[in-house]
């Protein structure tokens, strides 16, 4: 067992029976759950949106060849930069050699999951770069030293009082403060850093191909901002964000928005087409996409899996797994969690350390149900399985112990010669600790049904 996969089977089984933990969550997700159904509502047919992302997603993996340079050349006749990173090395040494480039001392980031997945912050700081998150939960979790929780939501963990607490010892708010003199904090403190930061740095929703342009989208206003006033904007984005058309955002903007917040459209939705032009008042006087890729391809040459790459971070099979209602994000130690994570990670980081993740699941199919352009998430889960098994990442004790399993349950009379005492000793003492710490053990009838078939017909 490698060691992210001991610690997560450690601190899945303190979150599970931590109940504060699943009170804040529940709490949390029903307010998401009851946002979401009624967001749900306003799409006439829903089921034919959803077929029709699917299949424009598609077509985007079948000729993303085609489409990333489609997009690098419409982004580059507006002046902006195209940079190709192969890795999160590449990326981190690109981002910090045009902030050394530019001089710059601070940087200001809005909500971006791609910079954490390089984990452009601790790098940053490395060489001693303020970076400062502007969203309000990002900033949240900076301020704890933490790692955002959720795709979306990245301090669904915490209560009002968690953050007032907090917000209480930095700031000197009062203890008691609402979350509406919170969020009035925060906007007070991070307003001055917007106009004096040197960079800004976001990542995005989408790419546009055909116009060579940069989505945003976001409730706060935070990534305006961001994008407005530094004089150098950075945006790091996966190449499977990208989609043919301006005119596809007409699908993809309400379908994340619907299913991550349960809002017909967020409040804030930004088109950016390159650096401040020469009749444009505002705006960067460079800008930079970096194109990541940091495993992706390894995942777009898997045939049957590479559909997970059509995820638009929605956020919505986190919020409808059961097992990550129970455990949390900061369990998983990804970037990307839940199912969408259990999907992608051992593809992007290795099978070898990120396989458990295909475990952590019930298999209800809930995540597949809800993903707004239909990935397969169930069944990538049960591929992923078996890429683990195919590509020897099992013990010898596992591969035994499910070859000797597979040769009793084919033969009837093998079944028949391990009575039911046996297979209660093995119960009893081989998976007491594992299986049975928190529930009690099923027993077994000393003969099998089909023993006790035969003496009842004998008998009649």
């Amino acid at each position: 067992m490698t060691e992210f996969a001991s610690d997560f089977i450690t601190t899945s089984n303190i979150k599970g029976f931590d109940l504060d933990h699943r009170r804040i969550i529940k709490f949390n997700m029903g307010r998401y759950n009851t946002a979401v159904e009624r967001g749900l509502q306003k799409l006439i047919n829903l089921e034919n949106s959803k077929r029709k992302a699917h299949v424009i997603k598609w077509k985007v993996m079948e000729n993303l060849d085609k489409l990333l340079p489609e997009f690098e050349a419409n982004f580059q006749k507006r002046g902006g930069k195209v940079i190709w990173a192969n890795d999160a090395d590449e990326a981190q040494k690109e981002i910090l050699n045009i902030i050394q480039k530019a001089k710059a001392k601070t940087v200001i980031k809005s909500k971006s999951m791609t910079t954490e997945e390089i984990h452009l912050n601790e790098f940053l700081e490395e060489h001693q770069i303020e970076a400062l998150e502007s969203d309000l939960g990002e900033y949240i979790v900076q301020l704890l030293g933490q790692k955002p929780y959720h795709i979306v939501t990245p301090a669904m963990h915490l209560s009002k009082e968690d953050i007032a607490k907090l917000f209480h010892e930095k700031f000197g708010t009062p203890v008691d403060a609402t979350p509406e003199q919170l969020t009035l904090k925060a906007r007070e403190l991070l307003r001055e850093k917007y106009t004096s930061a040197d960079v800004g740095i976001t990542g995005g929703n989408f790419l546009i191909a055909d116009s060579g342009s940069i989505c945003l989208t976001e409730n706060e206003g935070n990534a305006r901002l961001t994008t407005t006033f530094p004089k150098i904007h950075i945006a790091v984005v996966g190449i499977e964000k990208i989609i043919p058309s301006i005119a596809d955002l007409d699908l993809f903007w309400p379908l994340l928005s619907s299913h991550g917040t349960g809002q017909n459209l967020t409040v804030y939705n930004t088109i950016l087409g390159g650096p401040r032009q020469e009749n444009e008042t505002d705006g960067p006087e460079e800008m930079y996409v970096i194109l990541l890729d940091n495993g992706r391809t390894n995942l777009l040459a898997q045939k049957d899996q590479r559909q997970a790459l059509y995820c638009i971070r929605c956020g919505a099979c986190l919020n409808a797994c059961p097992v990550y209602q129970n455990i949390g994000g900061h369990t998983y130690e990804t970037t990307y969690s839940g199912p969408i994570g259990s999907i992608i990670t051992p593809h992007m980081q290795g099978m070898e350390d990120f396989k458990h993740l295909s475990y952590a699941s019930s298999l209800c199919g809930k995540c597949t149900e809800v993903c707004p352009v239909k990935i397969d998430i169930h069944k990538m889960l049960l591929l992923n399985r078996r890429d683990a098994v195919a590509t020897g990442h099992v013990t010898s004790l596992e591969k035994w112990g499910w070859k000797g399993w597979t040769s009793g349950m084919l033969k009837r009379s093998m079944m028949d010669m391990i009575g039911g005492k046996f297979k209660n000793f093995i119960l009893k003492y081989f998976f007491k600790k594992s299986w049975g710490e928190h529930r009690e053990l099923p027993k077994v009838e000393t003969k099998s049904f089909s023993k006790q078939w035969k003496e009842k017909s004998k008998h009649t």
